[in-house]
């Protein structure tokens, strides 16, 4: 028997590739386990975004590899993408792209080939099929395309993942077919930009297209957009959502600063007036509607001026959800050079208090949020039942996967994937209190 292990690290779109890999294994004969001691092949797929991500997959790649040393073990994914040439890793028994996934079958059958980074290859050979998820039950991931434009100053996905890349509709619409009739009910769809989706095969964006098409589609599913770069946000997509029940009304947008300057600098062409209105606008038509965003401290050129216009555009927007991370200078992008690294290391440490702070302000602001939840009913996602007791974890339609908050709901018979009515009764911290209702 051939066992497999595999660990996913990074964003969303790094665990379709891993469901895909490990669709690639199940197929040719392979066996997945859950305990590292027990595999005869590790597969790390790494994140290679910004410094602590490569930090923690480097970190996780020797935790691995020293938990089972007989396994043979292969870097995987965007780090191995970034720095495939330049990786002095003898440790690895391969290192392997993200581009061509398909190329994984080589290490399966035991490849001589120790570094595989490959080109995308045609479109009509791209895998959007996968027989394993690895989300809780009831929930998958929806990857509609590769690869970003934008090419922010700041960002290293155009280096990693390339230029846009967009899978056919047809092929989209295939694919959730399939994850409904496979009992499939939140269907997140994610790209590094949502609202670019079919620039590049069509001409043109097709986003409000597919989501019109998908969210006509029957079966019992909702639809969870996840991120849309606000310069490219379309506007009528509040109506639709509006419209269309499937399609929650949730909305993750990236807004990552709120001052020109700093915007500007980053390759973005809004401000805090604008970002205001797009956020008010969506407000305004949906009142019920969850907006979570990402901040960025520390981008070149900070200073207490920029932080406090990021502090205003925070409380004006208040947001439902916010993370916010440092910036990280990274090699091969265009904000590189615009500091040298004393000064990045006095931004970072800038940076890192100015986190604290922002990130307790948003605390704030996401209590007082939760408490509109309280003494209204909804629909609630289970995704696992906790033993022993009446007890079961969920989300509704507030919470997306893995970056909020959850429901704990009280009640008894429930089944992870299955959905159940439940009334909220309580704020816990960011999580919610609710009994079951039916």
């Amino acid at each position: 028997m051939k066992r497999i292990y595999i660990e996913s690290l990074g964003c969303a779109k790094n665990q379709v590739d891993s469901e895909i890999l490990l669709t690639y294994a199940l197929e040719n004969g392979w066996t997945q386990v859950e305990e590292v001691g027990d595999a005869d092949l590790i597969v790390v797929n790494t994140c290679g975004f910004i410094d602590s991500a490569k930090e923690e997959s480097i970190n996780t790649f020797f935790e691995l590899k020293n938990a089972n040393e007989s396994a043979k073990i292969v870097l995987a994914g965007c780090l191995s993408q970034r720095y495939s040439s330049d990786l002095d890793l003898e440790e690895a028994d391969y290192i392997l792209g993200n581009r061509d996934l398909a190329e994984f079958k080589k290490i399966l059958d035991g490849s001589k080939e120790r570094i595989i980074t490959p080109p995308y290859p045609d479109r009509e050979k791209e895998r959007d099929d996968r027989i394993k998820l690895l989300n809780f039950p009831g929930s998958a991931y929806l990857k509609i395309s590769e690869g970003c434009n934008h090419w922010c100053s700041y960002c290293a996905i155009p280096i990693i993942r390339g230029s846009l890349r967009s899978r056919p509709l047809d092929s989209i619409i295939k694919e959730t077919k399939r994850l409904i009739n496979e009992g499939i009910y939140e269907i997140n769809i994610i790209a590094q930009d949502l609202g670019a989706y079919g620039m590049d095969l069509y001409g043109e964006s097709k986003f409000l297209s597919l989501m019109d098409k998908l969210s006509s589609l029957e079966g019992d599913f909702v639809l969870r957009m996840l991120y849309i770069h606000p310069d490219t946000f379309p506007i009528e997509l509040i109506d639709l959502v509006k419209e269309r029940e499937k399609i929650l009304p949730y909305f993750d947008i990236p807004f990552q600063h709120a001052d020109k300057r700093i915007l500007s600098q980053m390759g973005r062409v809004g401000d805090r007036i604008i970002y205001t209105k797009l956020v008010n606008a969506i407000r305004e038509k949906l009142p019920d509607a969850v907006i979570r965003t990402t901040l960025m401290l520390g981008f070149p050129g900070e200073t207490k001026e920029t932080y406090s216009e990021l502090k205003k555009f925070t409380k004006e927007a208040s947001f439902d959800w916010m993370g916010s991370f440092v910036y990280s200078r990274e090699e091969g992008t265009k904000a590189y050079d615009l500091v040298e690294e004393e000064e990045y290391i006095e931004l970072e440490r800038k940076a890192t208090r100015y986190k604290k702070e922002i990130e307790k302000l948003q605390s704030a602001i996401t209590e007082k949020s939760l408490d509109r939840f309280v003494g209204r009913e909804y629909t609630a996602l289970v995704e696992e039942i906790i033993d022993g007791e009446d007890l079961a974890i969920g989300r509704i339609y507030s919470q997306a996967p893995d970056v909020d908050g959850l429901t704990v709901i009280m009640g008894r018979d429930m089944t992870p994937g299955a959905t159940v009515k439940v009334g909220i009764r309580a704020v816990k911290g960011v999580d919610l209190e609710a009994i079951k209702i039916c």
